[in-house]
């Protein structure tokens, strides 16, 4: 053993690294032909990856082995016939971005020990503010995903609405909101009466006549409205809430908007995103996740916040910074990010985010999601024609929801049979009480050839 095994050397660690690529390239090239999920013989595995380390240390070969039998089973996120809930990417450039990131394993809750990247990771979180057109005064923060991203932006919306005397403060959703936003609510100090369910319109838009006899009401009841969450791409079915109306609501109760754009928001990278999103741009907050629209890795979320001051103001400031901190001094120009956030501690996210941007250019990420509108259009277009499907809402975005005619019951055996197949992975939801299946194109592994064999596959289980 060598005096110091947590050290190799880089000769060593190369053909470390050389193994690791190894397993990665059988990984990709193996995508094509892999089934989109896998769950038989599990027990095998789990008690495999269940045993604990010994004292001596294994061969690395033999725990990449172990590695790559564990992520043969489960679904296949990363496929081109993963189709199934939102999917996320998975770029490969960003893997590399998170192998430099973590052997670099700079600290960049602060801006003082590594100014440099966290310069890197404001300049990303900048790059979005401008495709919203938000001022200069906004601020940003990359998070783990959507869900933290939400919670940080009631947070905001807490102090800078309602201050310390917060318990009667009400928010609005409509029931096509994704469930973090209750969740956070809930995190954040209020009881479930608080979140406001507000009807929805025929084609699953929040009614904002509903939403204004709701706020009226709730006032003369002795609420205190504050927040209003719309949907940018809703988990469901892909659909934007009416956001200019929303932005004007907002203004005319006082409300702050949030806008949860965790899906759908980076669609306004393209034209047709642009138009479909009108109206984000007067938000107080939005919700991304580059996991999702930039097909980066999970983990990756992102929150921006028009007047950045709002964001600090609800994070720092709190507590007195521990005595522990006393020699970081505070950089001008360059952000604290853990002034912005709940996190102090925190990976260096920026750079997978940094690194593909300038590496494939923005060019590249506008023409795979303008591809991925088209790919929804193509199989809303199949799906309304075949007979036995019922395929009400004309895609926003890139989500298609549709059933079986004859009922629930024919819908559920039509997922199960089309994800037996195991060349797609579909996913199903519940909608005004009926049963619809879901097929969600986003991951920028997946091209028409893929969505064409979906529609026949659905066609085939009918």
């Amino acid at each position: 053993m060598p005096p110091y095994p947590l050290e190799p050397g880089g000769a060593e660690f190369g053909k470390m690294v050389e193994a690791a690529v190894d397993l990665i390239g059988r990984f990709v090239d193996g995508l094509a032909d892999a089934p989109a999920s896998d769950l038989d013989l599990l027990d095998p595995v789990l008690e495999l990856v269940g045993e604990g380390p010994g004292q001596a240390g294994r061969p690395l070969e033999e725990l990449l082995d172990t590695v790559e039998r564990a992520a043969a089973k489960g679904f296949e996120t990363a496929g081109p016939g993963y189709l199934a809930f939102v999917p996320a990417g998975g770029l490969l450039s960003a893997a590399l971005a998170d192998l430099v990131a973590c052997a670099l394993n700079r600290f960049t809750g602060l801006a003082g020990p590594a100014p440099g990247l966290v310069a890197l990771e404001a300049s990303v979180l900048r790059w979005m503010c401008d495709q919203f057109d938000l001022p200069a005064g906004a601020a940003g923060l990359l998070t783990s995903g959507g869900s933290l991203a939400n919670l940080t932006a009631l947070v905001a919306a807490r102090a800078s609405r309602l201050g310390e005397d917060f318990q009667r403060g009400t928010l609005y959703a409509s029931p096509q909101a994704h469930h973090s936003v209750a969740k956070a609510a809930r995190l954040a100090g209020f009881p479930p009466s608080a979140v406001r369910a507000v009807p929805c319109t025929a084609d699953l838009r929040m009614d904002l006549d509903a939403l204004a006899s709701t706020v009226d009401a709730d006032r003369k009841a002795g609420r205190l409205p504050f927040l209003l969450v719309g949907s940018g791409g809703t988990t469901n079915t892909g659909t934007v809430d009416p956001l200019t109306g929303m932005v004007e609501m907002a203004r005319r109760f006082g409300l702050w908007l949030h806008v949860d754009a965790a899906y759908g928001g980076f669609f306004q990278l393209t034209d047709r995103g642009r138009r479909q999103l009108r109206g984000i741009e007067g938000a107080d907050s939005i919700a991304l996740d580059p996991h999702k629209g930039l097909f980066l890795p999970y983990g990756t979320g992102a929150l921006l916040v028009r007047d950045g001051e709002h964001l600090r103001a609800a994070h720092s400031g709190v507590a007195p910074k521990g005595d522990y901190m006393q020699d970081i001094v505070a950089l001008r120009g360059v952000q604290d990010f853990a002034d912005y956030g709940p996190e102090l501690s925190r990976d260096f996210r920026g750079l997978r985010v940094w690194l593909p941007l300038h590496l494939h250019g923005v060019a590249a990420f506008r023409a795979a999601l303008d591809e991925k509108l088209d790919l929804a259009r193509h199989a809303y277009g199949a799906l309304s024609a075949t007979d036995g499907l019922e395929v009400p809402w004309p895609p926003d975005l890139s989500i298609v929801a549709f059933r079986a005619g004859a009922g629930d019951e024919d819908t559920r055996r039509l997922l199960k049979t089309v994800n037996a197949t195991r060349r797609v992975l579909l996913s199903s939801t519940g909608i005004e009480g009926r049963r619809y299946v879901r097929m969600a194109i986003l991951s920028f592994r997946t091209h028409l050839d893929r969505v064409e064999e979906a529609v026949e596959l659905i066609r085939g289980a009918l």
